[in-house]
C-alpha cells in the first residue's frame, strides 16, 4: 500500500486539510474511522478514471473494499469548505458518498501520476471559488481554526472565543452537517489519540476522565477498542496505517 499527503498552507489551510494519494496492488479491506473532515475522491482503476465522489462526514466507522490496482487522488476538506467552496450543505450525505460528474473541476483532464501537479491544478480552481465569495463569516473561520487546532475546547469555550451563541452554532451545524458541534469535538478528541495508539500507547486519561471513559469513547467512534486498533491487522484501519506511511 502506498500513501502520501501534501498539507495545505496559507489562507487555504483554513479550508483544506491536505491532498492525498493512495494506491494498492492487491484487493484490500479497510475500516475508515471518523476524522472530522470530508473528501473529494478521484478513483482510478488500471490507470483509468472511473468515478469522482464526494463523501459526507463520517461519525461512525465504515468498512470498504478496494479492488486491486486501485489508485485514489483526493482532497481532504475541513467542514467550513462545504459552505464556502462547494456552497452547499452536506447533511444530506452524512455517512454516505455522492457521485459527481466525471469532468468535475476538470479532474478528467489531469494526469494521475503526479500528486503535486494534481494539487497545484486544483488549488487554482479552489482559489477561484474562494475569491468569488463576497464575504466570509470571520466567526466561522475562528471557530474551525480552534477546532482543528485540536486543543480540546468544549462548546462553551468555543462560543466565548468566537463571540457566537452556542445555540446558533449548533443550529448552523445541524443545518450544514446534520449533527451538533459536540459530536465533532468528540471525533477530534479521538483523533488526537491515534498516533499514540499506532505506537502501542494504550492509556490516555489526559483528555478523558479515566481509562474506562477513554476506551468507551474510542470504541463509540471506531467500533474497536484501543488494543484492537493498535494491532491493525492487514492495515485494516487505514488512518492508523497511514501514520507510518507519510
Amino acid at each position: 500500500m502506498k500513501y502520501r499527503e501534501i498539507k495545505a498552507d496559507g489562507f487555504l489551510s483554513n479550508f483544506i486539510e491536505c491532498f492525498w494519494e493512495y494506491e494498492n496492488t492487491i484487493q484490500i479491506q479497510h475500516c475508515i474511522i471518523p476524522d472530522g473532515c470530508f473528501d473529494l475522491i478521484a478513483e482510478y482503476k488500471n490507470e483509468k478514471l472511473t468515478q469522482i465522489k464526494l463523501t459526507g462526514v463520517w461519525t461512525k466507522p465504515v468498512n470498504i473494499t478496494l479492488p486491486k490496482s486501485t489508485k485514489l487522488f483526493a482532497i481532504r476538506f475541513k467542514l467550513i469548505s462545504a459552505e464556502y467552496i462547494f456552497q452547499k450543505e452536506i447533511k444530506s450525505i452524512l455517512e454516505k458518498t455522492q457521485c459527481l460528474p466525471i469532468n468535475f473541476w476538470g479532474i478528467d483532464t489531469l494526469k494521475n501520476d503526479d500528486l503535486d501537479l494534481f494539487a497545484a491544478e486544483l488549488l487554482n480552481q479552489i482559489n477561484f471559488s474562494i475569491n468569488n465569495i463576497k464575504k466570509i463569516d470571520e466567526r466561522k473561520i475562528s471557530l474551525f481554526d480552534l477546532i482543528y487546532e485540536k486543543k480540546m475546547y468544549n462548546v462553551s469555550q468555543l462560543s466565548k472565543s468566537t463571540f457566537w451563541n452556542s445555540r446558533q452554532i449548533n443550529r448552523y451545524f445541524y443545518k450544514q452537517f446534520g449533527f451538533p458541534l459536540k459530536t465533532l469535538l468528540n471525533i477530534m478528541r479521538c483523533n488526537e489519540t491515534y498516533p499514540e495508539i499506532a505506537n502501542k500507547k494504550l492509556y490516555n486519561t489526559n483528555q478523558y476522565t479515566d481509562q474506562a471513559h477513554y476506551i468507551k469513547e474510542i470504541k463509540k467512534y471506531t467500533g474497536s477498542t484501543p488494543r484492537e486498533l493498535a494491532k491493525n491487522e492487514n492495515d485494516r484501519f487505514l488512518q492508523l496505517s497511514t501514520l507510518n506511511k507519510k
